[in-house]
């Protein structure tokens, strides 16, 4: 008797060996696609989008890269996704952490080919997952007793994430920049109060930190251009109701005094509006929304500055930032909540003026302004820098410190291979393809310098013998080279979330064996 079809017509599945080629070679072909950017010397990619404008961004950012693709395969897409945590949770290692997976899985398709159960696998690598945690751990620094030392880990951890990005070339002066403005936050992770303004011209090596707030504003007409011990008022209320404009409604009048009159309605209804703010003992009046003409003059009389348009973003941080509230109704004075700082005034930045607010009640809030040639140095600018900012604010936590450039995983390498001499049976063979996968970072970093990777890796592994080690690959020279002597730090948190992410993404590709994939939804012919 046949069997009739379950699936509706235009579904498709995908059984048992067909599945998990599908899916290795879809996570395998996304490694492959980052790899060229991990390192000192990875390179750029460039995306372009087929929308309005052809946005292009230039970026060597392993989550940015990965969140512009639009992915079909299913097993992808899981990596895309644990990049993008990765992104969010601790801001490096994106790239990292797509290019182990692959490297797990890739060394997976080979053990499925001889024969061994995917089960088998996963848990030789679930036990060699948890032998690199404990080599990690065993060889972690920290400095968090000593400042002078804390400061200078920061300093080379910062440096070291910068390293890969556009902002190498003046990294020392960037790490400056993000330590600075890290240590500010005094231990909070909350890198809202770290603004950062991008503004085209000049070079990068320009950029700069100013403590407190800038908002990317002009201060207008017949206003204070300077303003001491302010008390500011941040709202989001509609401030050009001075005018007839409701929409759809029609007022019949038989004369144009009656214009007149309703128009002096509505500008009284404003006048008071304006009083009811004024009464609130302010002397600034930051506004989301649009100030007219009329209100303004108003403002400008009794000698209040009043700034209109304040972006959102910028709105909701200062409001933070000078300890305020956003109101929108100015009924009942004392239930608001203003902001203060001590000094309000107009700065230029190349050819822009901006007003800025210093002496602000958040002392953490600092803003950093980035300079560059043009938007896109900008944008990837920003990227690095956010990304730096979120591996210190991390490690100010957590302030365990690794050494860096393929050292951390030559050790685990070592450790997970002493640990498969010693497993018996069939997981042993994943437990030694776990430290394969591992080896295989140091390998990539110095296949994009241009190194010949097999007799540094070879080199690195013999040095790893010895008691105590701390070789690397140093890149810029070319060879195996000394890391704690070049400075070269991660943080661990960074390190232990690589490792975790992608042995789980790993896992769970490897236990797929089947892919369903519904039909697709018909448009209905509406005629």
């Amino acid at each position: 008797m046949a069997v009739e079809r379950i699936f509706k017509d235009e579904a498709s599945e995908e059984k048992g060996e067909r599945a998990r080629l599908a899916s290795f070679v879809g996570a395998i072909a996304i490694a492959d696609l980052v790899k060229t950017t991990l390192g000192p010397k990875g390179m750029d990619k460039i995306l372009q989008s087929t929308g309005r404008g052809h946005a292009v961004t230039v970026t060597n950012d392993g989550a940015t890269i990965l969140k512009s693709l639009h992915i079909d395969n299913a097993a992808a897409k899981v990596l895309v996704d644990i990049s993008k945590v990765q992104d969010d949770e601790v801001g490096d290692g994106t790239t990292s952490v797509v290019v182990l997976a692959g490297e797990l899985l890739r060394e997976a398709e080979k053990l499925v080919a001889s024969k061994i159960h995917p089960m088998t696998i996963i848990s030789g690598y679930r036990m060699a997952a948890e032998c690199a945690r404990d080599a990690l751990l065993r060889k972690v620094v920290d400095n968090k007793a000593d400042s002078e030392k804390f400061k200078s880990d920061l300093m080379k951890i910062a440096m070291t994430t910068l390293s890969s990005k556009i902002l190498s070339q003046d990294k020392e002066h960037f790490a400056q920049l993000a330590v600075d403005a890290v240590m500010r936050l005094k231990g909070s992770t909350n890198l809202e109060a770290i603004q950062i303004i991008k503004k085209p011209g000049g070079s990068l090596i320009d950029s700069f930190l100013d403590e407190g707030f800038i908002l990317d504003k002009k201060i207008g007409l017949g206003q204070p251009k300077r303003i001491e011990n302010a008390n500011i008022l941040v709202a989001n209320t509609a401030m050009d109701t001075d005018k007839v404009k409701i929409y759809g409604a029609r007022v019949r009048v038989d004369s144009m005094a009656k214009v007149a009159e309703i128009e002096g309605a509505e500008k009284d209804k404003m006048r008071e509006k304006v009083q009811k703010i004024i009464g609130h003992g302010i002397n600034c009046f930051v506004n989301r929304q649009l100030i007219y003409n009329f209100p303004e003059e108003l403002f400008a009389d009794a000698g209040i500055l009043a700034i209109e348009h304040a972006d959102f973003d910028g709105i909701e941080r200062l409001a933070l930032v000078t300890g305020g509230e956003i109101a929108s109704t100015f009924d009942n004075p004392e239930s608001v909540k203003l902001g203060h700082c001590k000094l309000i005034e107009e700065i230029m930045i190349g050819e822009d003026k901006l007003i800025h607010f210093s002496g602000v009640e958040l002392g953490q809030a600092c803003t950093i302004v980035l300079r560059g040639a043009s938007h896109h140095v900008l944008d990837e600018a920003e990227r690095s820098l956010h990304d730096a900012l979120c591996v210190l604010s991390q490690t100010v936590n957590d302030s365990r410190v690794l050494l860096g450039g393929g050292w951390p995983e030559m050790i685990m390498a070592k450790e997970v291979d002493e640990l498969a001499r010693k497993t018996p049976g069939k997981k042993s063979h994943a437990i030694e393809a776990f430290s394969r996968a591992l080896s295989a970072i140091p390998t990539i970093i110095a296949d994009n310098a241009g190194l010949d990777s097999a007799e540094l890796i070879a080199k690195l592994r013999a040095e790893h013998q010895k008691e105590g080690c701390t070789s690397g690959i140093d890149v810029i020279s070319g060879t195996v080279g000394d890391m704690a002597e070049r400075g070269i730090s991660e943080a661990f948190k960074v390190k232990q979330a690589v490792l975790l992410s992608a042995t789980e993404a790993a896992e769970m590709i490897l236990r797929v064996d089947e892919i369903i994939t519904c039909a697709p939804r018909k448009r209905e012919d509406r005629m």
